[in-house]
């Protein structure tokens, strides 16, 4: 094909995608989703075949998932990762684990060989980030409890992509323990030429070079050098004869740890859109609708069984350490999922002769079926969650117990991020006995350095607020960003303390009048409080000009 008519097939495809996109949006769904089906519905076995340079397309998605990894490589830092909490990563890693164990385990009853079961399970194991974090972001549910363990999990799964595309063409590859053993130290000398040769060149080079004004200072010059950076990393990962993608990867992490990764990250964002809507789009040329149609019983059994098994992991694993029943069953409906890097691993099983075309097509469409049920899942996920931790009081952990043991306050703030530190400082100098309850353990630690008692839990468990003698409160104040999370606190606290004093952050004005309902005495509104702050800094300018 020429290159006019490939340009042609392109526009046809991205068309095609805005258009789904749009309606998916209308629909209250993830655009992602409509890349997908644009791509089913228009290219590929069994479509309609409008677009039919699936293999050159897919060459520039190959080349765009490379590019992706790098855009992730440049979010990773040490510090964003341990801010998510550790017990949040280690179930993450659990998550994988676990995950991959079951589903082998079920590949291996249903006929499939152990190399294939692995296979398979790589590709469940895995989550749609872009997806779920793009849903999340939407229904301001990121700061939440469910949003937090949510996004701990898919920074987990996002790197354990790497690991899983060295290991996919292992698994095809091996012909026995001896032969599969001289393979590994292969391509961990090879990985470890690659990580030393590209942080030669990254922070003795590349870092210098963006440091000097005339490029340092130029967004055009800075860019093109990232680009260079990513693709000249996939190119030597590939060389070496490991995964583009681990190459891709490393170069992002690097960078994305140097003083540029706040700009950086900013011009390749809009690049990211085009190769994302490409991927999803060349995802959808992988399907074929017309096996879905003859199969779809298999299908949706397939689908119901991948969601069922990576929902009950997560909220198990969840639940193990002391999560509210509700919080854990919500974060599982949010990882649900079978995620985009799932067709990568699927791709190169394929090409390792781990999976069938019809094992590959049977995993490629019950993904996409949990692909459309994603944000109504995750939509109805902090209502279950309000729900069900509203009406199952669950046992504390020890650490807890121990902690609340002889404790008694008479006044109770949740969240102790910036609004709870700034509400709290009015009580500094009272004599009012203050407790402070917070998820993280840095709000806890300046509940601490403040002079108050201060427990990290889940303020929506109804055996926390029982154990703090409620009857006995004179005033809550409830801090945190969530709707769903600071209603269900609200509805417990009104019916365990009748009698408290209870003020209640809200996010959003159109929050305010359900706050009220549910009997909140006052209600702070965040959007307020800035045009209140904008109008005074306004004002303050104006007399200095003025004087």
């Amino acid at each position: 094909m020429d290159t006019w008519n490939l340009l042609l097939q392109i526009i046809l495809l991205l068309l095609a995608c805005f258009a789904a996109g749009g309606v998916m949006v209308m629909l209250r769904q993830s655009p992602l989703v409509g890349f997908l089906l644009a791509g089913l519905i228009l290219g590929g076995p069994g479509s309609i075949a409008v677009v039919k340079a699936e293999s050159e397309i897919e060459g520039l998605a190959e080349l765009g998932v490379a590019l992706l990894l790098f855009s992730l490589g440049l979010e990773f830092s040490l510090q964003r990762v341990l801010g998510l909490g550790i017990r949040a990563l280690i179930i993450g890693v659990l998550q994988v684990l676990v995950t991959m164990a079951v589903c082998t385990l079920i590949g291996c009853a249903l006929g499939l060989s152990p190399a294939s079961s692995i296979a398979c399970s790589a590709m469940i194991a895995l989550s749609s980030t872009a997806t779920a974090a793009g849903v999340l972001t939407d229904r301001s549910l990121l700061d939440s409890p469910i949003g937090r363990n949510t996004i701990a999990v898919l920074l987990v799964q996002d790197i354990a992509v790497v690991p899983l595309a060295v290991l996919i063409p292992l698994l095809g590859n091996s012909s026995g323990n001896s032969a599969m053993l001289p393979r590994i130290g292969g391509i961990l000398l090879a990985g470890a030429g690659v990580v030393i040769t590209l942080y030669l060149l990254l922070n003795l080079l590349a870092v210098r070079v963006m440091r000097t004004r005339s490029i340092g200072q130029n967004r055009e010059l800075m860019v093109l050098l990232s680009i260079i950076v990513g693709l000249g990393a996939t190119w030597a990962a590939h060389a070496a004869g490991l995964s583009p993608a681990l190459g891709a990867f490393i170069a992002g992490m690097y960078l994305g740890n140097s003083p540029f990764a706040f700009q950086i990250r900013a011009d390749v964002a809009s690049l990211r859109i085009v190769l994302l809507t490409l991927f999803f789009g060349t995802v959808g040329l992988l399907a074929d609708p017309l096996w879905m149609f003859q199969n779809i019983l298999t299908v949706l059994s397939l689908a119901m069984l991948i969601v069922a098994v990576k929902v009950t992991v997560v909220a198990v694993l969840f639940r193990i350490p002391g999560t509210p029943s509700g919080t854990s069953l919500a974060t599982g409906l949010c990882l649900g999922s079978v995620g985009e890097f799932a067709f990568v691993l699927g791709g190169q099983a394929v090409d390792a002769g781990l999976l069938t075309e019809t094992h590959f097509n049977a995993i490629v469409s019950a993904s996409i079926v949990s692909l459309l049920v994603t944000p109504s899942m995750i939509g109805m996920a902090p209502r279950l969650a309000a729900w069900l931790n509203g009406r199952v009081n669950e046992p504390l952990d020890g650490v807890s117990q121990k902690q609340l043991t002889g404790q008694q306050c008479d006044c109770l703030v949740i969240g102790f991020g910036p609004a709870g530190r700034a509400a709290a400082a009015a009580l500094t100098n009272s004599a009012e006995r203050v407790m402070v309850i917070d998820l993280g353990a840095d709000g806890v630690r300046h509940a601490h350095a403040a002079g108050f008692h201060a427990i990290q839990a889940d303020a929506s468990s109804g055996e926390l607020l029982q154990h703090l003698h409620p009857e006995k409160l004179r005033l809550v104040v409830i801090t945190v960003p969530g709707f769903h999370d600071s209603m269900s606190m609200l509805q417990q606290i009104r019916r365990m303390a009748p009698g408290a004093t209870v003020i209640v952050r809200s996010r959003y004005c159109l929050h305010q009048q359900d706050f009220l309902a549910a009997g909140a005495d006052v209600v702070a509104g965040d959007e307020s409080e800035v045009g209140r702050a904008l109008a005074e800094a306004i004002t303050q300018l104006r007399v200095m000009e003025t004087t």
